[in-house]
């Protein structure tokens, strides 16, 4: 792990003592005015909405947004990069993973989780992480698993995009080494860091469309090669042709798709436990239609929930309707989860920093008072991890012993974390 990922986890760690951070708690450090949180986005070389990691910070910064998590697949090197930037522009940084698993008697009973294309498929997240310094024994194994299992499917995945370019009229001599050398031209990184995913892959196939058709001939050209009409509103419309690849050709069932290889839901808990993290249920609601089995109603998702040891979830509200998003933040919020939000920003689309409901509607004041406590939850866990202490959750996924409710114990940790968020607030500031 790199130096600057070490010396942003001192630096968080060096804001002050368990007892002394404590204390300001109790005495009601906060900030004054609750900023706008995001607690997930992706940053590169994650397939990103942002060019780099400067980029982001300083949108979010100009946008107002105090606290912001990052939450990228299977590569956390770029986190002290991260850490640098927030620190310059005063936004608190959370960290965190997102992971891909499979729930086996799920997928043998076709129930849909939280991935509206594939049963028993499961996103799960992990909040507050701060081990990524130290990777080792368990958690190196299965990040190695994921790694291997990952490459091997994007290298064949990628070779039967190019096969079916080639055999509907479009030669683009791609593989997965030109993929990795197109994101590490585009983000500046070595390519060994580079984790592919689906979309690097679409967008590749789509800049060679892009490169070796004439403008005015790309829809038309795509439309071929998709064996459907493309929907693109452009010939520069990179986002829907990029997403036409995906759902019409690498998708399951569709000709250029490889089956995955994932964890297991219980190893995938075991990783993000071993990390140091938080496991963060991921909500999609309404973000389908009709809503997956295992999410409606409410009453059953929370049941399910709790079922898989969880003790947050998130949403991203720009799948959401205000209506839908603010019934389930409400009531998962009373069953005594802590809840957190997002954004991802994990397409080419520069949506706002701070989440939004779909089509730009607000999300509900009370849901973002609820957003901004489910982070001051995950901060003060990440501060007391780093301590060695123990945080909202335990090393086996267990809630904190010593807070009698769940309840009791979520607005304890907010306290705790709006005074770590409100001390480096201070200490950035007394730094200038």
């Amino acid at each position: 792990m790199s130096e600057s990922v070490q010396n942003a986890l001192a630096a968080l760690a060096g804001l002050g003592g368990v007892k002394e951070m404590q204390a300001l708690a109790d005495r009601g450090l906060a900030p004054a005015a609750r900023p706008p949180v995001n607690s997930h986005i992706h940053l590169p070389p994650n397939f990103s909405a942002f060019r780099n990691v400067e980029q982001a910070v300083r949108l979010a910064a100009e946008q107002g947004v105090g606290v912001m998590g990052v939450s990228n697949y299977y590569y956390h090197d770029v986190y002290g990069d991260y850490v640098e930037q927030a620190r310059r522009h005063g936004i608190f940084p959370l960290f965190g993973l997102e992971i891909i698993a499979l729930i086996d008697e799920l997928v043998r009973a076709k129930v849909l989780i939280n991935d509206p294309g594939n049963p028993g498929r499961i996103y799960i997240c992990g909040k507050g992480i701060t081990r990524f310094d130290a990777l080792g024994g368990e958690a190196e194994r299965l990040m190695n698993v994921i790694r291997r299992n990952d490459a091997r499917r994007m290298a064949e995945m990628t070779a039967k995009l190019a096969g079916i370019f080639a055999e509907r009229g479009l030669e683009t001599h791609l593989d997965d080494r030109a993929v990795i050398q197109g994101v590490c031209r585009r983000h500046r990184c070595p390519p060994d860091v580079v984790v592919l995913q689906e979309r690097h892959i679409a967008q590749a196939f789509q800049e060679e469309l892009f490169r070796r058709v004439p403008a005015g001939e790309r829809i038309a050209r795509l439309g071929r090669i998709l064996g459907a009409p493309s929907k693109a509103k452009s010939d520069d419309d990179t986002v829907t042709m990029q997403n036409e690849i995906r759902s019409h050709l690498m998708k399951s069932g569709k000709p250029a798709f490889v089956p995955e290889t994932f964890l297991s839901f219980p190893e995938a808990y075991r990783l993000i436990l071993e990390l140091g993290g938080i496991p963060c249920y991921p909500t999609l609601a309404d973000g389908t239609s009709p809503l997956c089995a295992y999410e409606e109603p409410v009453e059953k998702l929370i049941d399910n929930i709790r079922g898989l040891n969880c003790h947050a979830a998130e949403f991203i509200p720009i799948r959401n309707s205000p209506e839908v998003l603010a019934r389930y933040v409400r009531a998962m919020r009373a069953a005594g989860l802590a809840i957190l939000g997002g954004t991802e920003h994990n397409t080419l689309d520069l949506l706002p920093i701070e989440p939004t409901c779909v089509r730009g509607a607000p999300v509900p004041e009370d849901v973002k008072e609820i957003f901004w406590e489910g982070a001051c939850v995950a901060a003060a866990h990440q501060f007391l991890t780093l301590h060695g202490e123990c945080g909202f959750v335990d090393a086996a996924g267990r809630p904190h012993p010593a807070y009698g409710s769940a309840e009791e114990r979520i607005r304890a940790f907010a306290r705790l974390g709006a005074a770590v968020i409100e001390k480096y607030y201070r200490s950035n500031t007394s730094k200038e």
